[in-house]
């Protein structure tokens, strides 16, 4: 599955966003294989941060002057967050650039990491490291629907909830993304969720 998923990573063409001025992040969107099961590492960011406080995320940052491009402050990021080596990430590719609700432009890099890392969140930016199953996505369980209004279109991005963590967002955005994108789910993002049960 990682196989296909790669391949579908490398032909997908990223969706260019108008943001000139705005200031940019790279985030890393790390999958991991046990026993033949895709699982994507996501974190808890720490309750004491001042944005994004306690929110479910993946690891990642703001561009800082020095870095080379997006792709590596993605990896600089991921390693201070949660300890993980630059060199362990096997990076596949970017998905589609997004503009979070702070005005900042957000470039997601999907990266294989092998599973045999002891992640180890630091204290200070992130709570809690966990993995979801790829599976559980595929399945598209929402606890129920945003609608967000952005670059003139509607977005109806699905809110999770898995044992107890609220996925939901700009990273549930980028992860529909993604299983769209890479595991052919087909997790409707422009038309409204046939639900009962839906909320926007």
């Amino acid at each position: 599955m990682l196989d296909q998923m790669r391949t579908r990573v490398l032909e997908h063409k990223p969706r260019e966003i108008e943001a000139a001025g705005l200031p940019e992040a790279g985030v890393l969107i790390p999958v991991t294989c046990v026993h033949d099961e895709p699982e994507i590492i996501l974190t808890l960011r720490s309750r004491r941060l001042s944005t994004h406080s306690g929110e479910v995320s993946f690891p990642g940052g703001r561009r800082d002057p020095g870095d080379v491009d997006l792709r590596y402050t993605a990896l600089r990021e991921t390693h201070e967050e949660i300890g993980l080596p630059p060199d362990a990430v096997d990076v596949v590719g970017p998905m589609d650039s997004l503009v979070s609700r702070f005005g900042i432009k957000v470039t997601p890099y999907v990266g294989i990491v092998p599973d045999v890392f002891d992640l180890k969140p630091n204290p200070s930016e992130i709570e809690e490291v966990f993995r979801v199953p790829v599976r559980y996505f595929l399945g598209d369980p929402r606890e129920m629907t945003h609608r967000i209004d952005y670059q003139g279109r509607s977005w109806y991005v699905p809110s999770y909830r898995f044992e107890g963590f609220k996925i939901w967002g700009l990273t549930a955005l980028m992860l529909t993304e993604l299983m769209n994108v890479a595991f052919d789910a087909r997790i409707p993002l422009h038309t409204p969720y046939e639900s009962d049960h839906e909320q926007e």
